[in-house]
């Protein structure tokens, strides 16, 4: 993977860092994107890299607007060159059931979620394209498979997003440029450690292998479907749940 540019959207959040972390192992220059942040989160990703920080560099965007998007990629493109990998991480979720759900909790999961796939997709695609050469992978999730109780928002973006991966990968198929989604189950995240324990308990009961996803399992997956040689698998979707949800 050496000499390639990769692209991570929530780069700065629990899973985006480990995955920033895996491709920058890998020999992958990094660009970790993100809302803009406070100092101090930016200070303690770089203390979690440590070394390995070195190789990532942090870049502000709004995924959810598509010029802010384009220009995220053009500073990518003047400073490191073209892009090779693009991993959309990114997400937020507005949980409510959907009889009280407002209008704007659904449009800003959909816009996050969803949208802003397309919005940078769109920016690379062409490029990866001229090159021969890509490699996209979205992070959709398990509730995009099974769905998830006040989660019809957020289910329907990460269930469109493998859709979405399907279609572009038949697209570029044969133009060396492969598009896959991975589906996390719970992970050890933020987001996920702010559930209730005694909730959060029933959930890891209820997880085959016992405990939580760490976002290194997660990370893995993700450098594995970057890699150059990694080049017949498109189109999947690579479920990493601990056996929580099972499909055939």
């Amino acid at each position: 993977m050496n000499s390639t540019v990769a692209v991570v959207t929530g780069g700065l959040g629990g899973l985006g860092r480990e995955i920033c972390l895996h491709l920058a192992q890998a020999g992958a220059r990094v660009i970790a994107a993100d809302l803009a942040a406070e100092p101090g989160r930016i200070e303690a990703f770089k203390r979690a890299l440590g070394d390995a920080a070195q190789a990532i560099t942090i870049e502000t965007v709004d995924i959810a607007d598509f010029d802010s998007c384009g220009a995220l990629i053009e500073r990518v493109h003047d400073s490191h060159g073209a892009i090779d990998i693009l991993v959309n991480n990114a997400g937020i979720t507005r949980d409510s059931t959907l009889r009280k759900m407002r209008t704007e909790q659904w449009h800003e999961v959909i816009n996050v979620n969803l949208s802003g796939t397309f919005n940078l997709c769109r920016q690379v695609i062409d490029g990866m394209i001229s090159r021969g050469f890509g490699r996209i992978v979205n992070i959709s999730s398990v509730n995009g498979q099974t769905g998830q109780f006040g989660q019809t928002n957020y289910c329907a973006a990460k269930a469109g997003l493998h859709g979405f991966t399907m279609a572009l990968a038949r697209e570029v198929a044969a133009k060396g440029v492969t598009v896959n989604s991975v589906s996390p189950g719970y992970c050890r995240t933020d987001l996920v450690l702010t559930i209730p324990e005694p909730l959060r308990r029933e959930i890891e009961a209820r997880i085959p292998v016992g405990r939580l996803g760490e976002p290194s399992d997660i990370a893995r997956v993700v450098a594995f479907l970057a890699a150059p040689d990694a080049g017949f698998i498109t189109g999947a979707n690579i479920p990493v749940n601990g056996g929580l949800f099972m499909d055939f």
